[in-house]
Order: C-alpha cells, then structure tokens, then sequence
C-alpha cells in the first residue's frame, strides 16, 4: 500500500466536508475521483499531498513516496525559458549533475588532474542513471505528442497561452514519474487528438494515476476503479465510469428499499406508542419501543446529485430548409490557410458537432457561420434564422449590475420565475446563489450564466462553442437532454466525446481546407476512421488503369449498378433515420408522461399511456436493428470506394 486515509474528518470552518471517511490506495492503480462540484475533490486531493491536515483519523503513507499533483493552478508560472526546458525540468537530478560536469569539464581543460577525471566519469555515469541523455528526446516526445510542432519547442514559456501552458505542464509533471500521479482535470486544454495520445501514453504509465475529470469517455478508458466524493464520505466502486453509473443506481434502489422498509417500521411503533403508552398494562412495552426507536441507526434516503430541464423549449418562428449555406468558401490567417474553397450547408433540425485538433477553424467556422466574420466566397443565412450564439467572449455582453436572475429574464424566454430558478440549479446556481450580482461571479460561473441565456432564447438556431466546459458531469447530462429536447438546429464545438456522441448526429471535420461531412453519431464516425481500407500504394495504380482499358463497358455497368445500390440503401437509411427519430421523440414524450403525478392518479390514462408506451417500443426495437445493419452495408460501400 502507498497511502492509506482512515475514518479522516476535515472542515472548512463550520462546514465539514469528509467524515470518517477511507481510502487506501495501492500501486499501479487506475482511480477516478468524482463527484458534484463542491463536494471535496480538490480538497482531498491536497490532503493526499499534504497540504491540509485533517482533523480526525490518520494518514499514512510509504517512506520516499513521491506524488505529481497537475492542477489548473499552475499556469500562473513564468519564465523566459523555452517550453522544451520547462518540460526538462522534470529532470532535475540530471540538470544538476549536467552544471556540475561542465564545470569540470572546464577545470579539466585549464589542468588536467587524475582525480578530477575519475569523478567526470562517476557523473557521466550517474547522469545516464538519472535519464540525463534521454531528457531532451523524451521532452520533445510528450511536447509534440500534446500537440507542439517541433519548432514550438524553442520558443519561451512565456509566450504561450494559458492552454498551451497547461499541455507543457502536464507533459513536465508525466515526465517526473512519480509514485502517485494525480490529474485534476488533465483534458480540460486538450484537443481530440491530443486526449487521444494522452490516454495511449498513460496506459503504459508504471505507477498509480488519480484523476478527476468530467470527460467520462477519458474515465471509461483510464481508470479501473472509481472513489466518489458524496455526502461527506468517500464511496468505492470497482469498474469504470459506465460501470460506476450502473453500480450506483443498484445500491440507491437498494439503499432506497431499505429506507422506505425502515420508515414503515418506524410508522408501525410510532402508532403502537402512541395507541398504548396511556394503557397501565401496555406502558411498559410502549415505553420499551420508545427507547428502542432512540437507539435504532437510521438509514438515509439516496440523494439524487442529477437534474433534470423541467420546461419546453419554445421557437419564436420556424425557420426555411436551409439555414447556413457557406458556397465556395476560403478564409486564411496570413499564411495559415483554414478553408480553402469549401463549400457546406446546414439545413434545419440538424445537429452537427465540428471536431479536429485545435487551429484547424472549427470556431472559425462558427464565427463565419454566424457571418460574425469575413472570408473570401459566401455564406448566405437562411430565411427566418434566429442564431443564439454561446463562446467565450459572449461572456462581455454580459450587464455587470445585474444578478442573475435578472440577466435571465431579459432573454424574453417568457418563462417563470421558478422555472429560470430551476434552470440555473441545473447550471449549478441553487438557493440564493441566483440573486448574485454578475460583476462577483468567476470566469467560470460568467460562462454558465452565458450559455443558460443562449439556450433559452427562443433562437431557432444555436451556435455553441465548448459549452461544457465549465460544467460538471451532471450539468452536461442536463444540457445534453436539453439539446436533444431542442426542436431547432445546433452547430456545437467540443472535445467533450460523451456530449459529442448523445447531441450530434452529423460530423464535420476541416481537413486540408475542406469540410468533410459524415452523416452519423461521434461513435459511428471513429469506428469507420479506424475501419476504413486503406488507400493503395502507388506501384499498384498502373495495372488498375490497364484493368479499366481492357473492360471498360463491364467496368461502367458494374459502377452504374453498384451507385443504384448505394442510392437506394440511403434512401431507405435516411428513411429509417427520421422514423426513429420520430419513434424516439413519441418515447420521450410518453416516459415524461408516464412520470407525471396527474398520469399516475388516473387509472385509466395510466394504462393507456403505458399501452401506447410499450408500442411505441414494440416499433422501435425492429428499426433500430436494421438501421445498425444498413449502417455496415454503408460502410462496405465507402471502403470499397
């Protein structure tokens, strides 16, 4: 065991954050730390480090134990060196045995001296021990794989962003291997591709790896077991993300049955005592039953930690076909070239997530789609478009006097009071918290505010340029749900792949300055990334041409056959598509309807309801079978390509 936490209690002044909680944890562990924001995470993860000391309980750990903490923190460092010595610094051992041979060297090249070499030599030994020639490779290595081209590596630290600055941080806290390295949100700078190369790296990490993070694809591939922060006690769960959420459902009907058995058995003595304790000949057994309900250990009823949109979306004006048309489209930075001759369109109810390493355009491309910029072609906006548009600098717009609540209300979303209530509780304002002023309000908390505004105005057509990150998992849950209710269209930048795979059903990809459009979920898309034929070598091209010579009729009706085919099954498909997409939305409504109260006290439309219910899944099941199978025909024809 490396560390071990036993029965710990901490608190923050009067509020107590863990009670008599547990943790041991072993080496080559894979652990998430997870739990609602403000539960304790960042907290127990400084007492991990020992920057908080605890107030009851024990904390144990190995002789020499050495633990990286990667935090958000850090980028306030400066420094004029360039990011590949920043990144070096993970070697400090071999940086100070490095100084301490080129001041012998030089003592060496003034008078030679017997005993001077044979210490030149004990240091270039132990220079090899400590990494000392592989440290510029393996810097370079990280670096590059978080992203930086190979030129970056010279430039200084300074001059980088506050993300880019993370991507060098986190690649210096890797390289230091320690014991017990602990991730507080490590994805939270990083582009598809990078999150990608970070999760093959740390696979091969040889120690224990913590993380806290709210990118549950980047949970489900690394960690093996997950530690949740809830209700001041740390809950343990052996499996993944997915695993977790299955498990926790199980013990909170469990816990549930419990606590309902539990209060039924109170009401029971309850009654008892309270029918006999004026009886002479049942007092004494009432009385008993009295102090036996003081004695028993009562049993908590789950908490829910998730929420849910309690209102429709309302469109002010239904928009044409076409929403967006971007018609021979080219936009260039000097001598970075975004787009170059693109052409795309967006058509109503469509939900097209842009994804692809950070500086290929995807916000660009947002920013042109709202013709918020210029660009050499055209982009034309569709008839009766209302864009609603949610980046970073949307957070400017902002009034500073007002609170909350009243920023909300100038939306003329015509919503209620509670209701806006509700709303901000699902982007983590609850109680009072509304009635802030939105001058006091953090980065963060300006951005929720933002993106609450943008998602209900009564737009047609939503713009959002990484809208989760500043949410936590049960949030972005929410704003999912609140997508997928949305009737209009979204266009949405993230590298959020969960959000990704439950909002968008249409990819796009800039690549080489073109858009390149695969109609799918986020999941379909890689699976035929990693699916796809590769092309043919270029010594092959010659005998194809001379294939195509010698037949070219057969080859002509077997390419005109083989296009038919294809039309066909994606007519069927798109067909297919939008009847469960209808199939989906009656299954939606019919559930919604199921859990209202009203339903429930109405025999009679409980059991219609129910009755349509399961017909509508009846329906459903066969469809989406065969829309997977028309889904592999699809593929087959676009490798044979």
């Amino acid at each position: 065991m490396l560390l071990s936490l036993n029965n710990i209690t901490f608190e923050f002044g009067a509020r107590k954050i863990l009670d008599e909680a547990s943790w041991h944890i072993f080496p080559n562990e894979r652990i998430g730390l997870i739990g609602p924001n403000g539960a304790g995470k960042s907290t127990l993860l400084k007492i991990l480090i020992g920057e908080y000391t605890v107030s009851a309980g024990t904390v144990n750990r190995i002789k020499n134990l050495s633990i990286g903490y990667f935090h958000q923190d850090l980028q306030s460092l400066e420094t004029e060196e360039n990011i590949l010595n920043v990144a070096k610094g993970a070697y400090a051992k071999a940086l100070e045995l490095e100084a301490q041979i080129r001041q012998l060297e030089i003592e060496l090249h003034e008078s030679e001296d017997e005993k001077k070499l044979h210490k030149l030599a004990d240091l270039h030994h132990d220079f090899e021990i400590a990494g000392g020639y592989e440290m510029d490779h393996k810097a370079a290595e990280i670096l590059e794989g978080l992203g930086f081209n190979t030129i970056d590596l010279q430039r200084p630290f300074k001059e980088f962003s506050g993300g880019w600055r993370m991507r060098v941080l986190l690649g210096k806290m890797i390289l230091q291997h320690p014991d017990i390295l602990l991730l507080d949100e490590p994805t939270n700078h990083l582009d598809l591709p990078s999150i990608e190369w970070i999760e093959r790296y740390l696979n091969g990490y040889p120690g224990t790896i913590i993380i806290v993070s709210h990118d549950r694809y980047f949970l489900d591939r690394m960690v093996t077991k997950v530690v949740e922060v809830s209700q001041q006690t740390l809950n343990h769960y052996s499996g993944n993300y997915s695993f977790y959420e299955q498990e926790k459902e199980v013990r909170a009907e469990f816990q549930q049955r419990e606590y309902d058995n539990q209060q039924d058995f109170i009401r029971q003595q309850e009654r008892f005592i309270e029918r006999f304790r004026a009886k002479a000949s049942k007092a004494t057994q009432a009385q008993s039953l009295v102090k036996k309900l003081d004695r028993l250990e009562r049993i908590e009823a789950p908490i829910s930690e998730t929420a849910k949109i309690l209102f429709r979306f309302s469109l002010e004006r239904q928009p044409g076909k076409i929403l967006s048309t971007l018609h021979h489209v080219s936009k260039s930075y000097g001598d970075l070239h975004i787009l170059k001759n693109a052409s795309a369109e967006v058509n109503r109810g469509d939900k097209i997530a842009l994804i692809g390493a950070n500086g290929k355009g995807k916000s660009t491309l947002l920013r042109l789609i709202a013709q918020t910029e210029g660009c050499e072609g055209e982009v034309i906006g569709g008839h009766n478009a209302d864009i609603s548009f949610y980046a970073q600098h949307q957070i400017e717009a902002l009034h500073m006097d007002h609170d909350i609540l009243e920023e909300l209300k100038l939306c003329g979303s015509g919503k209620t009071e509670q209701e806006l209530r509700e709303l901000m509780g699902c982007f983590l304002f609850r109680g009072d918290d509304v009635f802030k002023k939105i001058k006091i309000l953090s980065g963060g908390e300006k951005a929720r505010v933002a993106l609450a505004k943008c998602i209900i105005s009564k737009a047609n057509f939503l713009l959002l340029d990484e809208p989760t990150n500043h949410l936590d998992m049960s949030s972005v849950k929410m704003l999912v749900q609140a997508i997928n209710q949305f009737e209009g269209t979204v266009v949405l930048v993230s590298h959020d792949r969960y959000f990704i795979q439950e909002t968008a059903r249409q990819i796009w990809q800039i690549e080489d300055g073109e858009i390149k459009i695969f109609n799918g979920t986020y999941n379909e898309w890689e699976r035929f990334k990693n699916e796809k034929t590769p092309v043919a070598p270029p010594e092959a091209a010659p005998k194809v041409v001379e294939v195509q010579a010698e037949a070219p009729k057969q080859n002509t009706s077997a390419f005109k056959e083989k296009q038919k085919e294809e039309k066909k099954l994606r007519s069927r498909f798109t067909k297919l598509e939008e009847e469960i997409q209808q199939l989906e939305k009656s299954k939606a409504e019919l559930e919604n309807k199921l859990a209202a109260p009203d339903t429930y006290a109405n025999k009679v439309l409980f059991q219609e309801t129910e009755q349509a219910y399961q017909a509508v899944i009846t329906k459903l099941s066969p469809k989406q079978a065969e829309y997977e199978v028309l889904f592999e025909e699809l593929l087959r024809f676009e490798e044979s390509e």
